[in-house]
Order: structure tokens, then sequence, then C-alpha cells
């Protein structure tokens, strides 16, 4: 299967005060196209660090990336950030929706900025296969922690994207919303054969997933697939 992240020898280093802080040390692996992936490991491992640099948001001091056949380290700020816009999605904690913006201009904006004609059809589509086609018009604040993350996945999933990264995206939930999440999470991303790339240290939820990384201090303990198909 081709490969669409590939890191390699991955090393990041903070400064702080006149200490030197290695947050990740030799970090390869890679990740194949349409796979489901999680990266685990306890606070402080260096997880989303890493989800950082394999999205191209910071820059690591030694190590390459290569995400979507691209070489991150070739690439200038903009140009990294085109290849997020066109290839990848992210979903976060504390879902990140843009407050002035109802549910459906959440997730009609990404789309509208690249064009797309159909943009507010397409993001009804979506809103809709997330149960949300009573809240179109409704502002962040006037939905539940369930129902925002609902709408940050339909927006994830509005630009077609190759990868998505999801960073604890059940962090800010109760088990039974989170539970409901995670399943539309992975419904979607099977009907759209997303490759799915989860920073958790839920390790139900890490064991629904193809393959495992743990970390541990900056550093990776084991890297194996999971029975699951």
């Amino acid at each position: 299967m081709p490969k669409i992240l590939k890191i390699t020898g991955l090393e990041k280093t903070y400064s702080s005060g006149n200490k030197q802080l290695t947050v990740l040390h030799d970090i390869s692996f890679d990740v194949e196209k349409g796979q489901t992936f999680s990266i685990v490991g306890p606070s402080g491992s260096g997880k989303t660090t890493l989800l950082g640099l394999c999205a191209g948001l910071d820059e690591p001091n030694s190590g390459s990336v290569e995400l979507c056949g691209e070489d991150l380290n070739d690439l200038n700020q903009d140009q990294r950030a085109q290849l997020r816009n066109k290839s990848v999605g992210f979903i976060f904690q504390n879902f990140q929706l843009l407050p002035t913006l109802t549910a459906l201009e959440n997730v009609s904006v990404p789309l509208e900025l690249q064009g797309h004609k159909d943009a507010v059809k397409k993001s009804m589509t979506l809103l809709e296969k997330v149960g949300l086609a009573d809240r179109f018009d409704h502002y962040p604040s006037q939905l539940s922690g369930g129902e925002q993350q609902r709408v940050a996945l339909a927006r994830a999933f509005a630009n077609a994207p190759s990868i998505l990264f999801a960073d604890e995206p059940t962090g800010n939930l109760d088990e039974e919303t989170g539970e409901k999440v995670i399943q539309l999470l992975f419904d979607l991303n099977k009907e759209a054969g997303t490759t799915l790339v989860i920073i958790t240290h839920d390790l139900d939820l890490a064991n629904r997933t193809q393959q495992i990384l743990r970390l541990k201090g900056g550093q990776i303990l084991t890297n194996e697939r999971t029975e699951v198909l």
C-alpha cells in the first residue's frame, strides 16, 4: 500500500531558559493510505507535538516528514498551508468552531474559500449525516459539546481530505456522547476512504484503529498492528 505519511528520524527540541528540552527523539514510522492509525501515550509524551510536525504546523530540528507525497522540508510556510487546505482535515478536543457563525456557516466557509459552487448544499448534507439537520441556524453557544464536535466532524470532511488528524476528539465529552461522536467519525471515514490518525490517551479508542503507535517520554515504545480489519 502507498504511504500517505512517512516520518523519518524526527527530533524536536525546545529551549527552556539555558537548557534544551528534547520532546521527541528519533521518531520513525509510516501510515498507509486509507489506514486508521492511533498515537497513544500519557500526558507529556509528545503526542500533540508529533501531530503538529506531521501536519506541517511546526518544524522539526532534524528528520523529515513526507505528507501526501510532499517532503515538508522542501516547502515554505505558504506551500505547507496550501497542502493542508487541499489534503488535510483536523478535529480538535475543543472543537474550534467560529463563535459568530452558525453551524451551517462553520461547515460551508472552508468550501466557499476553495470556490465550491455547491458549498451550502454539501454542508447541509454533511450536517444531516451527523444528525444535525435541525441545527443549521444554531450558533456554537446554542449547541451542546457533542453537537459542536459533530459540526466539527462535518467541517473536517467537507473538503474530502486525504488524511484527517483527530487530536483527543472525545476529550471534552462525556462517555456516552464521546462514543456517538467516535462512531460517526469512523462511519464518515469509512464512507470517504480517508486516512485517519487519532491522537488519544484512550486505549479503547486506540484499539479500534488498525495500528497503534505508543509514545513515552518522546520516544516510541511500540508500533504494532491490531486485529481490527
